[in-house]
Order: structure tokens, then sequence, then C-alpha cells
């Protein structure tokens, strides 16, 4: 088949290059393609901003031909541009859509996540059935929110006549190749990212409960939508759900309780003085998100996660530990002197214009 990735050099284009068979035809649709090493070689790379004012004609001229369209790209930096992460995430799928609609393409499947669930069922397993009206505070959570609105109307309107969608709604996204990646988003620049495995305590709230899911297993499961032609949503988490004392227990350090309200106040404060990239949104997100209940993948896909979530967790400490990366730009290290020479001359990462 030919098969089109947007977004396929990031935390799950990367392990889905890895779990789809050889004999696919795969173009890539990325920003900023990769080197042509590894796991990237096998890509016809393109690069395309999704943001662009004629992303949809130029998305239209990948899109012909394809058999199916994998809808992964997403941004989560810069935090402070809500509106260039807006544009990015619920505009982008919206082009995505139109181009793949008037291509003809057999099949779209949309990244979602849990993150577009209501809240009002934490620590509690919900099915696809559950509100999808996002967590309000949180941008990530309105946008994906919105980017299944989208996809709704579409359906709604178009009826028998809307190209099959499938739509993967994974709980928190983790694997070793993304270390370097997701502590870029998450950790001060400055900080080594090798000392986060052996922290001595956990300062969180007792009530954490979180799905999580290993990137491999989000890659087996795509594979397995688009070689059935699945349509509709599917939740995607790995057993069992992870609380605060299985995160320490994974990094071996001490848990001690501090309220998600105050973690919330001093994310926040942080955030707004540009000491830190994240946002108090994700934490809400973390203490408003339910458990997935993923009957639903289990039995029309037959998908069976290999990840347990404390093996997903272990999995990518161990890569931070390494400071593990590949060869993407969205994965690429960290380096000191790097970060030193952007923060001067292009400014932080949470508010820097795009390269």
């Amino acid at each position: 088949m030919r098969i089109v990735i947007t977004g396929a050099s990031g935390n799950v284009g990367t392990a889905l290059l890895r779990a789809l068979p050889a004999e696919h035809d795969v173009i890539g649709v990325v920003r900023r393609p990769p080197s042509a090493q590894g796991v990237y070689q096998r890509v016809d790379w393109r690069s395309l901003d999704l943001t662009d004012s004629d992303a949809i004609s130029k998305l239209r001229n990948v899109f012909d031909g394809a058999d199916v369209v994998v809808h992964l790209a997403w941004g989560f930096q810069p935090t402070h541009d809500v509106d260039y992460l807006n544009r990015l995430g619920v505009g982008g799928t919206s082009a995505v859509l139109q181009a793949a609609h008037t291509s003809g393409v057999g099949q779209l499947v949309h990244m979602s996540s849990v993150g577009t669930y209501a809240g009002g069922r934490y620590g509690k397993r919900v099915d696809e059935s559950w509100r999808t009206t996002g967590i309000d505070t949180s941008p990530y959570s309105r946008d994906k929110s919105a980017a299944e609105t989208i996809l709704d109307e579409y359906e709604g309107r178009l009826g028998s006549a809307a190209i099959p969608i499938a739509r993967m709604r994974p709980g928190f996204i983790l694997q070793r190749a993304a270390a370097s990646g997701l502590m870029r988003y998450g950790l001060p620049g400055y900080g080594p990212m090798q000392l986060v495995p052996w922290l001595p305590i956990l300062p969180l709230d007792r009530k954490l409960c979180i799905p999580l899911v290993h990137a491999d297993d989000v890659a087996a499961a795509i594979v397995l939508a688009v070689e059935r032609r699945a349509t509709g949503p599917f939740n995607l988490a790995a057993e069992p759900p992870m609380g605060r004392d299985d995160v320490a227990a994974v990094l071996g350090a001490r848990a001690v309780h501090v309220p998600s309200g105050l973690l919330g106040a001093l994310v926040n404060l942080t955030w707004r003085t540009r000491l830190q990239h994240v946002d108090r949104g994700w934490l809400d997100l973390a203490f408003s998100v339910p458990l997935l209940d993923c009957s639903r993948a289990r039995t029309e896909l037959e998908w069976a996660p290999k990840w347990t979530a404390q093996e997903a967790l272990a999995d990518l400490l161990e890569g931070i530990a390494q400071r593990a990366h590949t060869t993407s730009p969205s994965l690429r290290p960290r380096s000191l002197i790097d970060l030193l020479r952007r923060d001067l001359t292009e400014g932080l990462i949470s508010s820097r214009r795009l390269p």
C-alpha cells in the first residue's frame, strides 16, 4: 500500500516506521525531514508545514494515489503561543481531512488522545462513548477535542460519502527513543536529564491515576487498523494504570504527598516566568482524564499491548538516563551549548519562533 504519514518523524511516527512491513510505500510529511538514516531511510520525505495558507493544495499533491493517510502531526511547543498550536493541531487536522477527502484516499487514521475526553470519571474507566469535550484548562486537550469535532461534523455531513476514519485515543505515550524529545518539552533546558531517574523523592498528589502506553503498542494498533480498514474510535492503554506510588517505585524514589492544587500553582508560576516549558494545563490533564476501557481495540483489532505501564515508564527512564535520541529533529539529543546559543539568539523554546 501507499501510506502517507504526517508527523512521521515524531514519537509515534518513529515507532510506526519500525512497525510497518517493508512492502509498503511510505511517504512522510514533516516540517523538517530527518537525515536518511536507520528507520528514517525507507521514507520518501516531503517538507510541508500544515499551518501554511496553501497547505491543503500541497497535501493534495502528496495524497494523490494514497491508500491510507495516518495523521500524527501535532505541536507541543511553544506553549506560550497557543494560537500557533491551535492552527497546527486543529487547523492542520482540517487541512489533512479536506485534502484526504478530495484526493479520495481509502482511509484516514487520526491520532487523537485520552486528552479528548471530558473530566468527571477520574480513576474510572470509560469506553469510546464517553464525552469528547476535553479538559477546558488544557490547551492540548481543547485542541484534541476540537480536532475530533471536525471529524464528527464531516462524518455527520457526508454520511456514507465520507472517507473511512479510524481514531486512536491512547493514554500518555512513552518510549526510550523519545527521551530527549520529551525532556526537551518537559524539563528546563539547563537541567541535566540524566539525573531525572535518580530523583530521591517524588513530590506528587497521592490521587494520581493515569493511563500510559508504549509507543510500540500504539504503532501496532495503527498497523492493525490499517490492515483491517477499521473505522471509529479505539482506546489504547497498557495495564495496570499508573498511580503515584507506582511511578515512585519505578523511579526508586520516596513518594511525598503534595496536593495537585499546590503543584498547579507552582507549575503556573514557573511557566509564566519562563523558568520551565510545561503549562498548568498538562497537570490539570493528568488529574482529570479518565482511565481507558480498551475492550473495543482488543475485540475488533485483536490488539494486545506487549508492554505493561510500568515497563513503558521504565523504558523511558532508561532512555533518559542514557540520553537516548534519534536523528529526527524533534527527537534529537539535547545539547547545552546549542540550547544556550538558541536561547540567546532566538529566545526561549516556550516562546521562540519556529526554525
